[in-house]
């Protein structure tokens, strides 16, 4: 039997998780957090020490490290021989030869932990400003929804910013928001421009991500709108998002100018 995007499996799949590792039927499959960095050595001792702390079965922190000048994949690769000293592979490192952009490390990480095996990959950020600790509610609500996306929100009930952020930082994001809900037609979504989400392989693999144009930020929005129009079914769970403990944004005016242009030639695309 053929089914949709984020449908619900079939019989026999009984996939029930709970938090601190214990499920009522067979254990979780595996999670793989996708973690890109550039220029986040700082950052990201703290951020891998948190995620994989997480009481989620099988997990595994893959970072995607795009050659930074400040010794990032060096650190990574410390870390991940570290975590993995036991004998557990927790953690792993892909070196890229060159920064070509947020969507492509994401695709080539995302690609790379469905060849693995992985049965839920986790799109995060290494600057802390995604809570690790949503991690095992996200594991929960996907299985027990059996949704193809569940999208650590801002914009739903009890989701929050920083109250560091300035009110035309706010502004700003409130507006790009919805900027992209409007003019794609995605209202079913509060944060189509979420960084913060978990995706089921399947969907990951009937979307493609190597098919996408978006190479920045951008990413997060078309992937989520490839999904839905697939009927991958969405759950949306309230974080707060954290000002960045280390370093500087990468948010460059050509990747703003992207994420502008991408939802227009999206709209354009799918309506002729």
């Amino acid at each position: 039997m053929t089914r949709g995007l984020g449908s619900p499996r079939q019989g026999g799949e009984d996939m029930t998780y709970a938090p601190g590792g214990q499920g009522r039927g067979r254990p979780a499959a595996p999670v793989t957090v996708v973690m890109p960095t550039y220029n986040e050595a700082a950052s990201l001792p703290r951020t891998a020490e948190l995620v994989l702390g997480q009481q989620v079965p099988d997990l595994h922190l893959k970072v995607v490290d795009d050659s930074s000048p400040d010794g990032t994949g060096r650190i990574a690769e410390e870390l991940a021989e570290k975590y993995n000293a036991d004998g557990r592979r927790r953690m792993s490192v892909l070196h890229r030869v060159e920064k070509d952009g947020l969507g492509r490390a994401y695709a080539a990480g995302m690609s790379a932990a469905l060849a693995e095996g992985a049965a839920y990959v986790v799109q995060m950020d290494a600057d802390g400003s995604h809570p690790a600790e949503a991690l095992p509610r996200m594991l929960e609500a996907a299985i027990e929804a059996d949704a193809g996306l569940v999208i650590g929100s801002r914009y739903v009930a009890g989701g929050s910013l920083d109250e560091e952020w300035g009110w035309h930082r706010k502004a700003l994001s409130k507006f790009a928001n919805g900027y992209a809900r409007t003019v794609l037609g995605t209202h079913q979504i509060s944060d189509i421009t979420a960084g913060f989400t978990m995706w089921r392989a399947d969907v990951l693999t009937a979307v493609d991500v190597h098919s996408l144009d978006s190479a920045g930020y951008s990413f997060q929005v078309e992937l989520k709108f490839k999904a839905v129009r697939g009927g991958c079914q969405v759950v949306e769970i309230p974080i707060r998002f954290e000002e960045r403990t280390e370093g500087v944004s990468k948010m460059s005016l050509g990747t703003q100018i992207e994420s502008a242009m991408i939802p227009l030639r999206l709209r354009r695309r799918y309506r002729r």
